[in-house]
């Protein structure tokens, strides 16, 4: 087998194949052969086909079959003998024989190579990693929260206040014209929360039940919906009930409510600073990973394949439709909904240069996923769960769950290398900034 290769424009190469025409022939000649045995055909009992008609009958059918096969075949074998690294499935044509008795079958192959490249320098390359601690303050937060969440209303004979929760009532108007979505009834809502336009809150306040009243507000400039976006409005609202707040007492009934059946209050606070420093070193380190993976795209330059970015691109829009099916209810997003490659191009071409650079660290240095770090990982995954001793089993029966949670381990063995070698920074932060950091990164994931 000849095999040439054809250098084009940066990643981009052409390799010619040519085969001898008898390794085509005698393949098409064995396969009729079996054929043959099998073959039903009118006039004729099975077995018993004369290999000319079978040969007239079927030749060019089998001759493309082969030809398939035997392109699949010797690519394989044409591009490990030229060491070469396609990224992407090639495009194939065929090469018409120039004369009957060349001998050859001949065809090419384009693609697309992984790109060759070293690791720039990590050495001036500054990296902040956010550093933090569950303060008692912290826990205390969180208790709050939790008594908020679980806040019940009970309705009352007076006016309405900060922080009551009002049943109403309203019709909004622009121009005078009633308009769409700005109707509801019965509707709640509590004062102070700030789930409504400016001025629509603060304009209820001091109503009583039963009481009706117009308010003039304006829609702010980068509302959602541009039909109303920067538009003064008018609202009738009718106050139907108020109703006051009531906060939960931080009693044994509120913390049982939780599965703290013993040690009270105390408890229940040990519980969830065990889960919040959990949810901390997981932020943080998420943060950290982050900053590194950043710091290895900006730092690197290297071409991208675009048939990997295509590929990713794929895959995007499939995490996206699914998000999207999950927040629907299971139902699919409505048929002819668009969204175009330029939506995801830009994310996906990252991720490939990332993994791209990833994985040349990891064969330069040759780091590897400790089978120990695995194991802390899963056992740390699994603590969360009733049954951490299930959960350990069912990863470890999992060949595939496992081998993400090796990703994982292996991307955080990149991320220690890369803050071996580069200039780091610890920035302290509270236990709230890293929880909103760490919400806005997965915001722009």
């Amino acid at each position: 087998m000849q095999v040439t290769v054809e250098s084009s424009e940066g990643l981009q190469r052409t390799i010619s194949v040519s085969v001898p025409a008898e390794r085509v022939d005698s393949a098409v000649d064995q396969r009729l052969q079996n054929m043959r045995k099998t073959a039903k055909i009118n006039g004729f009992r099975p077995g018993k086909v004369p290999m000319a008609v079978v040969r007239k009958r079927f030749s060019g059918q089998v001759r493309q079959e082969v030809i398939g096969e035997l392109i699949q075949t010797t690519y394989q074998e044409a591009i490990q003998q030229v060491d070469l690294r396609p990224a992407g499935w090639p495009s194939v044509q065929p090469v018409a024989s120039e004369g009957d008795d060349d001998g050859q079958f001949s065809y090419k192959a384009s693609f697309e190579v992984y790109p060759e490249f070293t690791v720039s320098p990590l050495a001036d390359v500054e990296i902040e990693r956010p550093t933090a601690a569950v303060e008692d303050s912290d826990v205390s937060d969180m208790i709050d929260t939790l008594q908020k969440q679980r806040t019940t209303y009970e309705p009352v004979e007076r006016a309405s206040a900060d922080g009551d929760q009002v049943m109403i009532d309203f019709t909004g108007y622009i121009d005078g014209e009633a308009f769409e979505g700005g109707t509801a009834e019965n509707a709640p809502l509590v004062l102070g929360s700030g789930t409504m336009i400016e001025g629509f809150e603060a304009n209820i306040l001091g109503m009583s039940a039963a009481e009706e009243k117009r308010i003039s507000v304006a829609f702010p400039d980068e509302y959602h919906n541009a039909d109303l976006a920067g538009k003064p409005a008018e609202f009738d609202i009718k106050v139907g009930e108020v109703r006051e707040a009531i906060v939960p007492e931080l009693d044994d009934e509120f913390v049982k409510a939780f599965g703290v059946e013993e040690g009270g209050l105390e408890a229940l606070k040990t519980d969830i600073r065990t889960n919040m420093e959990r949810e901390l070193r997981g932020s943080v380190e998420q943060l950290v990973k982050q900053n590194v993976m950043d710091a290895l795209v900006d730092s690197n330059d290297v071409e991208v394949p675009k048939a990997l970015v295509t590929e990713e691109v794929g895959r995007l829009r499939d995490q996206l439709v699914n998000r999207m099916s999950e927040h629907m209810g299971g139902q699919k997003p409505p048929e002819g909904t668009a969204f175009p490659d330029e939506m995801f191009t830009e994310e996906a071409g990252r991720r490939v240069k990332l993994g791209l650079v990833i994985a040349e660290i990891v064969k330069t240095a040759e780091l590897k996923a400790d089978p120990d770090a695995v194991r802390a990982r899963v056992d740390e995954l699994a603590s969360a769960y009733e049954d951490p001793k299930q959960v350990v089993d069912y990863y470890y029966g999992n060949p595939e769950l496992l081998q993400s949670v090796e990703g994982v381990v292996l991307e955080q063995v990149v991320t220690d290398w890369v803050l071996d070698q580069a200039k780091v920074t610890d920035e302290t932060l509270a236990f709230k900034d890293v929880m909103e950091r760490r919400q806005q990164s997965r915001g722009g994931a």
